[in-house]
């Protein structure tokens, strides 16, 4: 190959009716690489997966896998890849050596050439004490052993990996992760999730997706880089003081939130005879000097004071919450201020204008309603009397 982009997906876009699954994705991944490709539920990433396996077409856009379109020559796109879908299809009466042997058949792998593959996937994978065992008898851990067994046993360049660890428990989540960080080594893989612990542990760069579009690509550091707020831990004693009486929880909050770049004071709770608040201010400003001051000038006794570091999960949920805001009928910035605790005067008054204005459209609406009613009664009435003089006629 000229690159070493292994997998390549420009503008992909999938339709499903009216449901917009992916909106014009685009990224790359190059030799080597671990990529985690994260999104909540509903992203559009099993979509993905299943366009660059050659399951589904894309409505729009193309995709690559080892330099060929995917469905151009889709049996050459699969012979590239080990593909382990969120719940291997595994035949469960057959024993674990039975179903490896009969997917490397489908592979066109010779007898000879099986025992080798054989031996290096149950070093890999760790199936030596189940391979006479039947599949249907094995924990949901050995299953995913054995789907990734079969992902391997043809020795591909490229792994993709849709939710791998969906439905373990923490013991087998963690064994399956340390196989993927053994095996990619020397593979390309692209690691389906929306479980940001996994990422930080088994990759070094991360794609974001949220309703179908991609809102994040880069390494982890800098991705958590992009939050733009810093967040501090701060414990005050509540039953002592340096000088004077120990402060009250309003005193401490008042104190805090009075500060210029505070964005947030929050109080968080606590087990200690303390008062433990979260503050938040921009990424350019560093509280901490402020933070002690205040402390300080007011004689109370500091038991913490901590920057945290930014969290890729708060990076995750900052970039992905306008599209939950929406799917829950929120405004994107309620949203925002609801996480990181912003009181928006401005917006607040804008949106009591804007109720004022419903609720006056809403009377009038109710008015000409009534009015409405009224003409369907008189109506009503008319056809009553009309009856009536009928049935008169007809007596007479």
């Amino acid at each position: 190959m000229a690159t070493d982009v292994m997998i390549e997906a420009n503008s992909l876009g999938k339709r499903f009716g009216s449901v917009k699954a992916l909106d014009k994705i685009s990224f790359e991944v190059r030799k080597g690489e671990v990529v985690g490709f994260l999104g909540p539920n509903g992203a559009g990433k099993s979509t993905t997966m299943r366009i660059l396996t050659c399951f589904i077409a894309p409505s729009s856009g193309s995709a690559k896998v080892h330099g060929i379109d995917v469905f151009e020559d889709p049996l050459a796109v699969r012979e590239k890849i080990g593909y382990l879908p969120q719940r291997a299809p595994l035949y469960t009466d057959m024993t674990v050596w039975e179903y490896l042997e009969f997917t490397s058949r489908i592979r066109g792998i010779d007898s000879g050439s099986f025992t080798n593959r054989l031996k290096k996937v149950v070093e890999v994978c760790g199936l030596a004490q189940v391979l006479g065992k039947d599949i249907g008898t094995l924990s949901h851990g050995y299953r995913q052993r054995v789907g990734l067994g079969q992902a391997l046993i043809h020795d591909p360049p490229i792994l993709i990996l849709d939710e791998p660890t969906a439905d373990l428990d923490p013991n087998e989540k963690a064994e399956l992760l340390k196989y993927i960080k053994r095996i990619g080594k020397d593979r390309t893989i692209l690691l389906s999730t929306h479980n940001l612990s996994e990422v930080e542990e088994a990759c070094a760069r991360a794609i974001i997706v949220s309703k179908g579009r991609v809102v994040a690509d880069g390494v982890l550091d800098d991705i958590r880089a992009r939050q733009g707020r810093l967040r501090y831990t701060v414990t005050i004693d509540e039953q002592n003081a340096i000088k004077g009486s120990a402060p009250k929880v309003e005193e401490v909050a008042a104190a805090f939130s009075a500060l210029k770049d505070a964005k947030s004071v929050r109080e968080l709770p606590t087990d200690e005879k303390a008062h433990k608040f979260e503050v938040v201010s921009p990424e350019s400003v560093d509280l901490r000097g402020e933070l002690f001051r205040v402390a300080f000038d007011k004689g109370w006794m500091l038991l913490e004071l901590r920057r945290d570091a930014q969290s890729l999960d708060a990076v995750f949920r900052d970039l992905t919450k306008g599209d939950e805001a929406k799917d829950r009928g929120r405004k994107v910035d309620d949203a925002v201020d609801e996480e990181f605790g912003y009181d928006d005067d401005e917006d607040d008054e804008d949106l009591d204008d804007e109720e004022e204005d419903d609720s006056e459209e809403s009377a009038s609406d109710e008015s000409d309603d009534d009015e409405a009613e009224e003409s369907d009664d008189d109506e009503d009435e008319d056809d009553e009397e009309s009856d009536d003089d009928d049935d008169e006629e007809d007596n007479k």
